[in-house]
């Protein structure tokens, strides 16, 4: 089913209520896990380098009251040498974390896309239609990205930090407890300022995410759509939606530097004030000589040196939110229930009631999108078909009749909501999908290929040992003889979608995969309709060859392609109106006669156009 009939829904556009940041961030554990060693041996490594820091303060007091206030040249040098020792090993420990965390995170990080990847290709057709392709793209490259930083260094800053902040504090009252109580004072209102700011910041940020999706989006289709933006001068356009859109993501971007510079200005303006106000009453004191110098020094030195732990704070929680909302945005994707590769157990229903006959039936089929409000009369309703072994039926209607949906049953690109389908008197359901799959061949209307060569595209229909000769044959079946011509013959890659071919040339390609596996059931959708006349009249005679040796659905449109079937079922509103041979039909269903001749006297293009539209 093509987007545009989709509901139009998509992704979440704010995050849960009373989401907690803690308890989605955690949902990462089992990506960590793995190199939990190596994580919390880097903060580890990581607190002894910040606490080594604080070291410096305590040498300055020794020296402060000691050698200098002694005049003892010696014990200055060997105060300086301490503090040089100190800062090569606090260097060379915080380049020792960041080298026990790189290799992991990368880890992490690939293995969370691989689950990515590998899960969108499991989730159902349903799903793809209603999320927009740049959503997805922005959770696997964007937000995969801000969780790695977040793992690399947030996560072990906050705790990093906030073991720093603890150590120095006790440094600080054990060094003059009154003004440790000065510094402290500014703690319960930058707490109050950060619980106040955290859940604007969340709603911002996510915001602002799921706009670099949208974003994404634009800047993907006008890549893949060039040919008609061009063709119909639309480049002006495309670049003004563009703008709005970069303009709404900037507004939201300025919104959150708003919020930070908030968080900011509490954040440096009131430990700054402590500083000041302890460093006036410290030197009081060291006047009123109730205070040694040294010890002023190095409590100045301490609280200085505790500046940036807790300035980074605002950062690093404005970094962890955003985490957390790409952890969000992350599993909602990974959250949505794949297709279900469990089997229904046959019960033996079509053997007992004389259905067992084979071939590929449709009983009393019914069918509706999962997303469809639920009082929209059903696409399909009360299907019953029956293509015999060998057989080959076309389905024919008029726009919006079903038929690209009624194909789609087959695979199980989309699931019936009611009656069943059976392959062989087995209900496909009772079938895990890849083996359905193996016995089910496909070629869609709109032939899509993929950035690889000619002979990978085609061979995707066909099993891994297929080789040159099952190659040969459907490129032969299909009359893609064209791809001799090209630069590296079938070794020639044809590009993204294989826009470097002709419509024609894609769908010769595109019938090629389908019947390269020589399936057992082929179900085509109007397979021949980018054809010219002599081109089509060539694929139809090596087309009726392997008809013959499978049981075939075609949706056709042209007479041409209708006189491949043995018969022919009109579907009408989603209902199966009548069956049988296409003179027999001429004669006796005036609705399959109108549209029959409709196209035999040249509405082709018009019907062309309304399925495009479809």
């Amino acid at each position: 089913m093509p987007k545009s009939d989709a509901p139009a829904e998509g992704p979440a556009d704010a995050p849960a209520e009373g989401r907690s940041t803690v308890r989605t961030l955690l949902r990462l554990w089992p990506y960590v896990r793995p190199v939990r060693t190596r994580l919390i041996t880097a903060a580890f490594v990581a607190v002894v380098a910040s606490c080594t820091g604080l070291v410096f303060p305590l040498v300055l007091k020794w020296m402060v009251d000691g050698p200098v206030a002694e005049g003892d040249g010696a014990g200055v040098w060997l105060g300086a040498l301490v503090l040089l020792v100190l800062g090569l090993a606090e260097a060379l420990l915080f380049g020792l974390r960041r080298w026990l965390v790189a290799r992991p995170l990368a880890g992490v990080e690939a293995a969370m896309r691989a689950d990515l990847f590998r899960h969108l290709q499991r989730l159902p057709v349903a799903f793809h239609d209603r999320w927009a392709s740049g959503q997805l793209l922005s959770r696997g490259t964007t937000d995969l990205m801000l969780l790695r930083m977040f793992l690399a260094f947030p996560l072990t800053f906050l705790l990093v930090n906030g073991a720093t902040i603890v150590v120095g504090v006790i440094i600080l009252l054990g060094q003059d407890f009154t003004l440790g109580l000065v510094l402290l004072a500014p703690v319960a209102p930058m707490v109050i300022v950060c619980a106040y700011y955290e859940g604007r910041y969340t709603a911002v940020a996510r915001r602002a995410q799921d706009q670099v999706g949208d974003l994404t989006t634009v800047v993907e289709e006008s890549v893949l759509g060039i040919r008609i933006i061009k063709g119909f001068g639309r480049h002006r356009s495309q670049a003004r939606a563009f703008r709005e859109l970069s303009h709404t993501l900037r507004g939201t971007e300025l919104a959150k530097a708003r919020i930070l510079a908030a968080i900011y200005a509490v954040i440096m303006a009131l430990p700054e004030a402590a500083i000041g106000a302890a460093l006036v009453l410290g030197t009081v004191r060291v006047a009123d000589g109730d205070l040694s110098a040294g010890t002023l020094v190095a409590f100045l030195s301490t609280a200085l040196a505790l500046r940036w732990p807790v300035e980074s704070i605002g950062f690093l929680l404005a970094m962890s939110q955003e985490s957390a909302t790409a952890t969000e945005r992350y599993f909602e994707v990974m959250d949505a229930e794949p297709e279900d590769d469990a089997v229904t157990p046959a019960d033996g229903r079509d053997r007992r009631h004389g259905e067992s006959d084979g071939g590929l039936r449709f009983r009393d089929v019914e069918f509706r999108y999962p997303d469809a409000p639920p009082d929209a009369p059903p696409v399909l309703a009360h299907v019953d078909l029956h293509i015999r072994p060998g057989e080959t039926m076309a389905v024919v209607g008029a726009t919006g009749s079903g038929k690209t949906t009624l194909t789609a049953l087959v695979p199980r690109l989309h699931e019936v909501t009611g009656g069943r389908i059976t392959l062989d008197g087995v209900d496909i359901t009772a079938m895990d999908r890849e083996r359905l799959r193996t016995l089910v061949a496909v070629a869609f209307e709109e032939p899509t290929l993929f950035s690889a060569t000619v002979g990978e595209n085609v061979l995707m229909g066909a099993e891994e040992s297929a080789g040159e000769a099952e190659l040969a044959r459907a490129l032969d079946v299909a009359q893609a003889d064209f791809v001799h011509a090209l630069p590296q013959g079938t070794g020639t890659q044809v590009g993204e979608q294989g826009l470097s071919l002709s419509g024609g040339q894609r769908q010769r390609l595109a019938l090629a995969r389908a019947v390269v596996g020589r399936p057992r059931f082929l179900v085509l959708d109007d397979p021949l309709s980018a054809l010219d006349v002599h081109t089509e009249a060539l694929v139809e005679a090596a087309l009726r060859r392997v008809l013959a040796d499978t049981t075939a659905l075609i949706v056709a449109h042209r007479p041409s392609t209708v006189q491949l079937a043995d018969r022919v079922a009109l579907l009408s509103g989603g209902r199966v109106a009548a069956v049988g041979t296409h003179q027999e039909l001429l004669r006796e269903n005036a609705e399959y006669a109108w549209l029959m001749s409709g196209t035999e006297t040249g509405n082709r293009a018009d019907h062309a156009a309304e399925e495009a539209a479809r």
